[in-house]
């Protein structure tokens, strides 16, 4: 991360709080540091030394034997004990950006965060060690899910779900480039031999991805579906790492790949589903996660080209789009609903996905835009300043942390009420500290089936969420509104950053 960003990122941040009406409602800074705690519980490995999170312990230390590989550590995605690698990858991804966009507001906390995404890149290096191959999920998915273990007892298979030139996952593989390249930049100016390594590494990946053409849905089947299906196509992947590519590297090629195959991105494609055909339009502005980094895309090169009248079409008039899709006032039409308490809501489960990682673009532009001295004009005279971006972000922060209609927080551990029954396999069953017996495949029903709270604090994780009425079944049956994931929690990281600068 390089410091000579911070004088002008403080001077915007300066003008955002000087001329916009903002009350602090909650503790950012508390917040920050257990949204960046809760990455430890969901370490798989080797935990070292340093690990806060002491319940948890050492977990799936043969992953890649199968394969002949070493693929120890990396991250669990959610509640389980899969290694989902391209959510993972965006994780890192965002983190990365997080910390790229924001780490100078973060404090102590910084060296956390840093920590977070050693985690993740480590494995990624490992996961992408043998050339013209990706490994894309450590863990027999169907098999996982038959059992409730704890990581630390797990004997479920351990298969690792490679793709490689003749079966190629070209939007696992382009994460990869993607997160790679960001995180190079993070550790650019600590330790540069590592953000080399992850440059040069970035830059392998990204060929194998483009090259060799073709999603992993059909390439290991089960390994990804149903669970972390790419339903928007893989274009958006290629050009979301040429994008990262070009801001790491300023290497022209890169960035001329993005304007040769923006276009692309919004087209209808036809794939072979397990034979069948299936029709699907990948064009939607306005998405953003682990699955569409369309809006993402559009956020991140407009950083280079708002100033630059002839490069900014498609990005900046894209990126506007996306803003007013989303604010309240604007005519233009909706890319989310609104819950009666105010929060945004996208079709489908575990929302609070949504919310933060759309409130991370939000804030990253809005600081674009205060740069710039650029505003967004919705139409019929409605135009959103980069304030009122952070007015609206701040409400969703808020709601999340707690000023909702039930006085909750959603995010464990923080402030007095919060979701204390989680579908999360280490925070149900006893620890090894207190139950150092092994739990075998079933054994652990007894604890999802308790009344309790869960018996170990994840402190820090996001759940899922509230329903679209603004209710919460705390239940950890009820698995889109009461697990975890780690792509919740690492947009949040930056957005929570931003806030205690203005209110330390």
């Amino acid at each position: 991360m390089s410091g000579s960003t911070l004088p002008r990122l403080l001077i915007i941040l300066t003008g955002m709080l000087t001329s916009a009406s903002l009350a602090s409602s909650h503790n950012y800074t508390d917040a920050l540091s257990k949204c960046i705690l809760f990455f430890e519980g969901q370490r798989s490995g080797d935990l070292p030394p340093s690990q806060r999170m002491t319940w948890r312990k050492n977990s799936a230390l043969k992953d890649g034997s199968d394969v002949g590989m070493d693929l120890v550590g990396g991250y669990y995605d959610a509640g389980d004990n899969v290694k989902f690698n391209f959510p993972m990858a965006f994780t890192t991804t965002m983190l990365s950006w997080s910390v790229l966009e924001f780490g100078n507001l973060m404090g102590s906390d910084l060296q956390h965060a840093l920590e977070a995404i050693r985690w993740g890149t480590d494995y990624l290096l490992k996961a992408t060690n043998v050339p013209d191959s990706v490994v894309g999920v450590v863990g027999d998915p169907n098999g996982d899910h038959s059992c409730s273990e704890r990581p630390e007892d797990m004997d479920t298979p351990r298969t690792s779900y490679v793709v490689t030139k003749e079966r190629p996952g070209s939007e696992v593989s382009a994460e990869f480039a993607a997160a790679l390249a960001a995180s190079s930049m993070v550790f650019k100016d600590s330790d540069i031999n590592y953000s080399t390594l992850l440059l040069n590494r970035s830059m392998q990946v990204f060929e194998f991805a483009d090259k060799y053409r073709g999603s992993y849905n059909v390439s290991i089947g089960a390994g990804a579906c149903p669970f972390y299906c790419d339903f928007s196509g893989y274009m958006d992947e290629l050009l979301w790492g040429a994008a990262w590519l070009y801001k790491a590297t300023g290497a022209a090629d890169y960035w001329k790949y993005v304007r040769e195959n923006i276009d692309k991105m919004y087209s209808t494609v036809i794939r072979n589903f397990n034979g069948v055909p299936v029709s699907y339009m990948n064009g939607a502005v306005t998405e953003f996660g682990w699955d569409s980094k369309h809006s993402g895309i559009n956020v991140l090169v407009s950083k280079w080209v708002m100033t630059d009248p002839g490069s900014s079409s498609p990005f900046i008039p894209n990126a506007d789009k996306f803003v007013c899709s989303i604010l309240p006032e604007s005519p233009t039409g909706k890319s989310v609903t609104y819950s009666p308490g105010g929060l945004l809501f996208k079709p489908g489960g575990s929302n609070l996905q949504h919310s933060t990682a759309l409130s991370f673009l939000l804030m990253v532009y809005a600081g674009y835009m205060k740069g710039a001295n650029k505003v967004v004009n919705c139409g019929n005279d409605v135009v959103i300043t980069p304030d009122r971006l952070v007015n609206f972000t701040k409400g969703q922060v808020d709601y999340i942390l707690g000023s909702n209609p039930l006085g909750m927080s959603y995010m464990v551990g923080y402030g007095p009420k919060f979701p204390e029954k989680i579908h999360h396999r280490g925070s149900v069953l006893p620890c090894l500290d207190q139950h150092p017996q092994r739990i075998g495949c079933r054994g652990g029903d007894v604890y999802w089936q308790s009344q309790g709270p869960n018996l170990n604090l994840l402190t820090g994780a996001i759940v899922g969420g509230p329903a679209e009425d603004d209710t919460f079944q705390d239940s950890r049956n009820n698995v889109p509104q009461s697990e975890p994931t780690t792509y919740i929690n690492a947009p949040f990281v930056g957005v929570l950053a931003y806030f205690k600068s203005l209110f330390p």
